[in-house]
Formats: C-alpha cells, structure tokens, sequence
C-alpha cells in the first residue's frame, strides 16, 4: 500500500521555515495582543492560546513521524507534495483538480515525478488534499511548515468561539479559556494537518456566526457567509457533524423565537409546536441534501453507524478496541445505544484502559471531566441540571451539540486511538455546558439570597412601624 511506502516528511527545509514562520506569527499577533489587552482582559490568553497551538501541531508531526511512523497526517502531507509538483507540471490540472474531484482524465496527470495522491479515491479525505495543498506550496514543502500554518488559520476559529462564549458570560473567561484552549486533546489532535483540525474550525465558526447572526443581528453578511462555508466543510468532510449541529441550532432558533412572547401561556402552549415545525424542517433539509451526502444521507446513515462500527471491531486494531455491543440499523436500536454511546465518548478510556501515552493522557483528562460532571449531577441533582439548562439559549445549544455529537462517536467508534481524535469537536462544548451549568446555579443561589434580604429588611421594616404605631396608640 501507497502509505507503507517510505517518504520524506522532514528536511533542511523545516528547520529554516519553522523559526522564520514562528518570527512572523509572534510579530503579527503581538501587535494585535497589544492593542486589545488593556480594553479586553480576556485577550491575555490570546498569544498563550495561539503558541500551545502551534507548537501542538507540530507536536502531532513529531508524534506521527517518530512514534506511530505513519498515518492520516503524513498521508495528507505527501498528497500535498504531489499537488504542488503538478502545479509546476500542468497548472491546470493542478486547478482543475482543486476545484473538482478528481476524475480519470486528472488522474492519469499525476506521474512518477508528480507522485500519486494516497487519497485519490477517498473523496472525503481528497477534500482535505485540494483544501490545503496551497499551505504546502507556500511553505516550501515542509511538513513542519504547512503544519504551522493549518494551526495559525484555525486558530482564528478557535478563539471566535471562545470570545462569543465569554460574550454571553463575561464573567467566565477563565473557564472558558480552560474548555475551548487549554483542553490537551483538544490542541493537540486539533492542531495538525487532520480532517479533526478542519472540521473542529467549522464548528468554532458555524456556532459564532449562528450567535452572531441571529442573536446580535451583526454583521449579516459576513456570518451567513461564514455559516455558508463551515457548512459546506462539514458536508465534504464529515457530514455526521452537521447532524450533530442542526438539532441544538433549531432549538436554539426557537427559544430566540418564543422569547419574544411575553405571555408564559401562550408561550406554553406554542412551544411544542415551534420545535416540531424546527426539527422537522431540519429533517426536509437533510432529506434534501441526499445527494450531497452520499453514504451520509438519510436513508443510509443507520447502515453505515453499522458498518463502520463493525469495522474498527476488526481484530487489526488489537488492543485499542473496545466494544458497546451490536446494534441494529433502525431507530429503536440506534437509541437503545445512546447512553453507554454518550459514555463511551465522553468518558472513555478509562485510565485502567490506557494501552499506551496518547490513551493514558486522555484517560486523565476523561477522568477529570467525569469528576467534574459526578459533582453537579450530585450537588443540583438531575432535576435542577434540567431547569438550568432551559435558561439561556446558547446553553440549549451547546449541550444538544455535545450529546448528539457524543452519541454519534460514541455509536460508530470501537477503537480508542480514533476516538481520541474524532471526539474533540465535542469536548470544549459539553466542559463550557458544565462551567456555564454551575454558574447559573451559584448566580440564582446569589440572587435568591439577596432577594431573601431584601425581603426580611422589608418585613423589618414593617415589623419596626407596626410597632412604633402601637406605641403611639398606648
């Protein structure tokens, strides 16, 4: 196979590229850091943000190069290689094929001295190739280099969700900074020339520019644009994240919707309607895009969940493998699986199921979270998470994304070396859910204690006149 093959992924080239690259980024940023960290508090986690970042994907590089020798990243690298060398061979195949899939005619443009792209017939993944080709031409080939660059654009995306979270609570920045930056799997497996990079971005930038079109109403050109791309990424790359946005984001148009009724029962009573005529025209869209989604679409989405769980079962993956039982490809049976899914992906590995580092790191981190949702189930009971979450529209959101997109992982994922990567789209979320979740909490605990006060002032208050009245009547 094309990916036992041994090619170069460092050289010369990287060495020279990755400290002027460095140089460059520190000088553009630090300008902007500096502009913004007296009038935003928060950017003090800008340039921390942006460096474990970049030094993350590079970290996937190294990790990939030395530890597993090959993979998906390395993979992309030597098909990007093989566009650049097109591109002084036959410019316009090398258009041509960024535009469009690759088609025979094209194919048979790439050669010997071109090489042969590993993913030319992985439609998804070829994507990736004609999306970030250019990264490698502009840093001269190196694997470091372009790796560098993929980290500084989606970065961009990274911390507009970040600042749209702490928009909605300002007081949580450092909370958020903890969920949406400094998450190790999260910068790690989302830094480095991955579809999870990609498509973890067009999360970050699909969830902003929802909140920025239809909360803020800002800027409605740019953030329909905005929306309009991270969409068509997610289609071509990985179309089960689309389902996974839909449903929190039609809810989320809803409560926006049925805020704007000031009567509770009319509001009661036009609720349940609402988010029936939302879900169910999330579902015509879907239907629709059929096409567009090929394996994705509708009708095959719960025989693919089968095949491809049945696939990392395979006894090729060894020890990395873990099991949430067969299934079967209907509804009910999709469903049946949803908790031990949602567990699966948010919790697991477990530290004992740690086979090696990258495991073992993230059963830390799974264990930590876990911890931290034990306690909010224990200390406002499930009752209370409940009512709280119903509170703020962003919070409907972000919990819906979270858990449909836990449960999806979680349904198709049997390996845990995969699905380390493929959940991190999820996990800023669900630990900004949590922050946001007690938050509330402590905020409404605040409240009722200080309308408490306000109340027994007033009650002494009056205690205090009723009894000057009597002693004015003796």
């Amino acid at each position: 196979m094309w990916s036992s093959y041994t090619y170069p992924y460092l050289s010369i080239i990287d060495i020279l590229v990755v400290p002027f690259f460095l140089l460059i980024i520190f000088i553009v940023e630090r300008g902007k850091y500096t502009k913004k960290r007296d009038l935003q508090p928060h950017y003090r986690y800008y340039l921390p943000g942006l460096f474990v970042k970049l030094f993350a994907g590079m970290g996937v590089c190294l990790a990939y190069v030395l530890y597993y020798k090959s993979g998906d990243t390395t993979n992309y690298f030597y098909d990007n290689t093989c566009m650049v060398n097109l591109l002084f061979k036959n410019p316009g195949a090398a258009i041509g094929t960024t535009f469009s899939d690759l088609d025979g005619e094209r194919w048979f443009s790439f050669d010997n001295y071109t090489g042969w792209p590993i993913y030319a017939y992985d439609r998804n993944a070829f994507f990736v190739d004609r999306l970030t080709w250019v990264l490698c031409l502009f840093s001269f080939k190196s694997y470091l280099g372009e790796t560098i660059l993929i980290a500084w654009l989606s970065f961009y995306a990274v911390w507009r969700l970040y600042e749209t979270l702490i928009e909605e609570f300002p007081t949580l920045d450092k909370q958020f900074a903890i969920a949406v930056l400094f998450i190790p799997s999260v910068f790690f497996w989302g830094s480095g020339l991955l579809k999870d990079t990609i498509t973890f971005a067009a999360v970050c930038i699909f969830t902003s520019s929802f909140y920025g079109l239809l909360v803020k109403k800002r800027e409605f050109i740019k953030n329909f644009i905005f929306i309009s791309i991270a969409s068509y990424l997610l289609v071509k790359i990985k179309p089960y994240i689309l389902f996974a946005l839909l449903p929190g984001s039609l809810l989320w148009i809803t409560g926006i919707v049925l805020s704007k009724i000031k009567s509770n029962v009319v509001r009661s009573i036009i609720a349940p309607v609402f988010t029936i005529v939302a879900l169910s025209s999330g579902f015509f869209v879907l239907k629709s895009m059929g096409d567009s989604l090929g394996d994705y679409a509708l009708g095959n989405i719960l025989g693919k969940a089968v095949v491809t769980q049945q696939d990392f079962k395979r006894d090729e993956y060894g020890g990395s493998s873990f099991d949430i039982g067969d299934f079967d490809p209907s509804f009910s049976g999709v469903l049946k699986k949803a908790p031990v899914a949602i567990n699966a992906a948010l919790f697991r590995p477990y530290i004992w199921e740690a086979r090696n580092p990258v495991v073992l790191l993230s059963g830390v981190e799974n264990m930590v979270m876990m911890l931290f949702t034990i306690y909010l189930i224990f200390r406002l009971k499930v009752y209370n998470i409940f009512r709280l979450i119903f509170r703020h529209h962003l919070l409907v959101f972000t919990v819906c994304f979270s858990l449909f997109f836990a449960f999806s992982v979680g349904l198709t994922t049997s390996n845990f070396g995969s699905l380390v990567r493929y959940k991190i789209p999820a996990i800023p979320f669900y630990v900004a859910s949590l922050f946001i979740i007690r938050y509330t909490y402590v905020d409404l605990k605040r409240k009722d204690k200080e309308q408490f006060l306000i109340l027994e002032e007033e009650r002494t208050k009056k205690r205090q006149n009723y009894s000057s009245e009597n002693v004015e009547l003796l």
